[in-house]
């Protein structure tokens, strides 16, 4: 399970630095609301596989996934 916190905790980064994005553009409340919600559940999510996972092991596959999709997303996105 705590793979999958991890896995879900990448995913929810890139979903807080396309809210990043978002209000650097035009500053909404949706745009506020991705960023806050994408990293607080990244964060969470991240603390919970802490858990189990060791913090090297946990941090560097968060930060990659978060690293390698947000420049695929942006990519495409923008």
């Amino acid at each position: 399970m705590a793979w999958f916190f991890v896995i879900c905790a990448g995913i929810f980064e890139i979903v807080g630095v396309i809210g990043m994005n978002g209000v650097a553009r035009a500053k909404t409340p949706r745009s506020f609301a991705t960023l806050f919600i994408g990293f607080a559940f990244s964060f969470t999510l991240l603390n919970l596989s802490l858990q189990t996972l060791p913090m090297g092991v946990a941090y560097a596959v968060w930060t990659g996934i978060g690293a390698v999709g947000t420049a695929l997303l942006g990519i495409v996105l923008f």
